[in-house]
C-alpha cells in the first residue's frame, strides 16, 4: 500500500513537470509553467521524504533533512531576488553547474555505499551496472559544473580579483580538439577498469579529475557569440546527469525529470545552433565567437533626441529591435511608452523584431518586454519580421549589435553565416548605443556608418526618456 502511494506521488510530480514544460513554450503561459514546475518539485520532495521515513530504517537525521531544505531554499531565494534581468543568463549557467554537481555527488555517495560498505543493491541491478552509471554521472556532472562556471564568467566578460578586472580568455589551438577526445575516452577506459577492480577508488577520483578538466577545455575555446548554445547544452547535460543518478538510486521521478531536462535542453541547443547557423560540432570544435576585438578606425557623428523625434513624426511603420543593451539599461518601460506615444499621436504601427539569441539567452527579450506589458502579438520572430523591413519607415535598434550586423552576410569572421535582423533594409535606422564599440563577437558593425543611420549615443533608458519627451513636445 505504501509503495502504491509513493508511486502515485511520483506520477503526479512527473505529470506536473511535463505540463509545466509545455506551458513554458509561450511567454503568456510561462509563469503558469514555472508554478507547475515548483509544485512538481514540492510533490517529489515530500514523496521522497515520506518514502525514506516509511522505509525499513527511516530517516537517520531529520536535522540534516530540514537544514538542507531551509539552506537550499534560502540560497535560491536570495540569488533569484538579487539577480538583475541582465544577469539571468549567468545565473542559469551557474544553476546548471550546481545541478550537475549535485547529481554527481549523490551518485558518488551511493556507489561508495554499495562498493565500500556492502549495502544491498536496488532490485534488478548488479554492482557493475551501478559502477557504470556512477561513472557516467560523474563524467557528465563534473564536466557540467566546471564548464558552467567558465560559461558564467564568459557571459560576465571576466572576473574581479583583488579589485582588478580580469577578462575571461577565449583560447583554443587546433591541437586542443584531439586532447578533448583523448580525455573523453580516458574516462570511459577508467569506468571499464573500475568494473574489473571496484575496490580501487583511484579510478573514481581519476574520473572526477579528468571530467572537471574536460568541462573547462570544452568551453574555453568558445567565444561569447556562441554562449547561448553552450548554456543550452550545459542545461541538457545537467538533466542527463540527474537521470543517471536516478537510475542508480532507483528514483523514477528523478529519471523522468532528468530525461525531460536533457531532451528539452538538447532540442533548445539545436534551435540555438540553427539561429546561429552553426552545427553543434562547429560550436564545440571550431571555436567561433570572437577571440579578439576588432580595432575601431572610423567615427560617426551622433544625433539628438529632437532630431530623431522629427524623423519619427509621420512614420507609418516603426520596428523596434531590442538587444542586450536594452536589458542592461532596463529601459523596456520607456520603450513601451514610446510605442504608445507613437500609436496615439501619429497612428504608427509598432512591431518588435526578436532575434532568437538576443540578450544572450533564449527568450530574454520576450521576458523583459512582457514585464512592460508589451502585447505578445507585437513580438515578431526574426524570420517573420525580416521581410517587413523593406517597407518600414524607421528601425530603432536599442542596444543590439551582433544580431543586426551585416558582416554576418559576408561569409567571413566570427559572425559568418549567422542569421541577422535585417534592420539595414529600413528607410531610416536609429541606433541607441553608448558608443561605437564592437559587440560580443568582437566585429565592427558597418550599419553604424551608413548615411541613413542616426546614432543616438548614451544610456538606453536616458535616451528613450529624452526621445519620449521630444515626441510629447511635437
Amino acid at each position: 500500500m505504501i509503495s502504491d502511494w509513493v508511486s502515485f506521488g511520483y506520477l503526479v510530480s512527473a505529470a506536473l513537470f511535463i505540463f509545466g514544460l509545455k506551458k513554458l513554450g509561450h511567454p503568456r503561459t510561462a509563469p503558469k509553467g514555472n508554478q507547475y514546475g515548483m509544485m512538481g518539485m514540492a510533490v517529489a520532495v515530500i514523496t521522497t521524504i515520506a518514502d525514506m521515513q516509511l522505509g525499513e530504517n527511516g530517516i537517520v537525521s531529520w536535522t540534516l533533512i530540514i537544514a538542507g531544505l531551509v539552506t537550499g531554499s534560502l540560497i535560491g531565494y536570495i540569488m533569484a531576488a538579487r539577480v538583475q534581468m541582465t544577469g539571468m543568463p549567468e545565473m542559469v549557467a551557474l544553476f546548471n553547474g550546481f545541478g550537475g554537481a549535485a547529481s554527481a555527488l549523490v551518485a558518488l555517495s551511493e556507489s561508495w555505499k554499495y562498493i565500500d560498505e556492502g549495502h544491498a543493491l536496488p532490485t534488478g541491478l548488479d554492482l557493475p551496472v551501478i559502477v557504470v552509471a556512477a561513472g557516467l554521472s560523474a563524467l557528465v556532472g563534473w564536466m557540467t559544473l566546471t564548464g558552467s562556471i567558465l560559461a558564467m564568467y564568459k557571459l560576465k566578460g571576466g572576473v574581479e580579483v583583488f579589485g582588478k578586472w580580469i577578462r575571461t580568455p577565449t583560447w583554443g589551438p587546433t591541437w586542443l580538439n584531439p586532447v578533448k577526445i583523448i580525455l573523453f575516452f580516458s574516462v570511459l577506459v577508467m569506468i571499464y577498469l573500475s568494473i574489473n577492480d571496484m575496490t580501487n577508488t583511484d579510478y573514481l577520483w581519476g574520473i572526477i579529475g579528468i571530467s572537471c578538466l574536460l568541462g573547462i577545455i570544452l568551453v574555453l575555446p568558445i567565444g561569447g557569440a556562441d554562449m547561448p548554445v553552450v548554456v543550452s547544452l550545459l542545461n541538457s547535460l545537467s538533466g542527463i546527469a540527474a537521470a543517471f543518478t536516478g537510475f542508480i538510486i532507483g528514483n523514477s521521478v528523478l529519471i523522468i525529470a532528468g530525461s525531460l531536462v536533457g531532451a528539452s535542453g538538447l532540442i533548445l541547443t539545436f534551435i540555438m545552433c540553427k539561429a546561429m547557423n552553426r552545427t553543434l560540432t562547429d560550436v564545440l570544435f571550431k571555436s567561433f565567437g570572437g577571440s579578439e576585438k576588432a580595432s575601431l578606425t572610423r567615427t560617426k557623428a551622433g544625433t539628438d533626441a529632437e532630431e530623431v523625434a522629427m524623423m519619427a513624426d509621420g512614420a507609418q511603420k516603426i520596428i523596434i529591435v531590442p538587444g542586450y543593451g536594452m536589458a542592461v539599461s532596463q529601459c523596456q518601460h520607456q520603450v513601451k511608452e514610446f510605442a504608445d506615444l507613437m500609436a496615439e499621436k501619429f497612428d504608427t504601427e509598432i512591431k518588435y523584431a526578436i532575434h532568437p539569441v538576443a540578450g544572450r539567452m533564449p527568450g530574454h527579450m520576450n521576458v523583459l518586454l512582457a514585464e512592460a506589458n508589451v502585447p505578445y502579438e507585437q513580438l515578431i520572430e526574426m524570420d517573420e519580421i525580416n521581410p517587413e523591413f523593406s517597407e518600414c519607415d524607421m528601425a530603432i535598434v536599442i542596444g543590439a549589435n551582433d544580431t543586426c550586423n551585416p558582416a554576418a552576410r559576408s561569409g567571413e569572421g566570427p559572425l559568418a553565416g549567422m542569421p541577422i535582423i535585417d534592420a539595414d533594409q529600413a528607410r531610416t535606422v536609429v541606433i541607441i548605443k553608448r558608443s561605437l564599440s564592437v559587440g560580443y563577437a568582437g566585429v565592427d558593425n558597418d550599419l553604424f556608418y551608413e548615411d541613413k543611420t542616426m546614432m543616438l549615443f548614451g544610456d538606453g533608458k536616458a535616451m528613450m526618456t529624452e526621445l519620449n519627451s521630444a515626441i510629447k513636445e511635437l
